[in-house]
């Protein structure tokens, strides 16, 4: 697959562990009250809620057409994934560091 053809998926894997995982768990650890989780409950949070966009990862169809493309996703999702709960997503940790220096 070129990397052309991967450009936007790529761009949504950039985003979204922090537009959609980090912000979601900003907002709910504020609404609990929580103003200081640790690193590892933030992370944890964060990728709850990115979790909750799989379906979106799985939906395209899943015939030859796609199939490599939906193995791309599968790929990056796990690296995603992987980096968050590491501590590897530098955004995530930004992130992190914003909330509890300034809630």
């Amino acid at each position: 697959m070129r990397n052309d053809e991967r450009f936007e998926i790529q761009r949504a894997f950039d985003l979204l562990p922090h537009v959609v995982g980090a912000s979601w768990a900003t907002v709910g650890f504020r609404m609990e009250g929580i103003r200081k989780p640790t690193r590892e409950e933030f992370r944890e949070k964060t990728l709850e809620y990115l979790k909750m966009v799989e379906p979106v990862f799985e939906s395209y169809p899943k015939n030859e057409d796609y199939a490599e493309i939906c193995k791309y996703i599968e790929l990056r999702k796990k690296q995603e994934y992987e980096k968050i709960i590491s501590g590897e997503n530098n955004e995530i940790e930004t992130r992190y560091d914003r909330y509890v220096d300034y809630g």
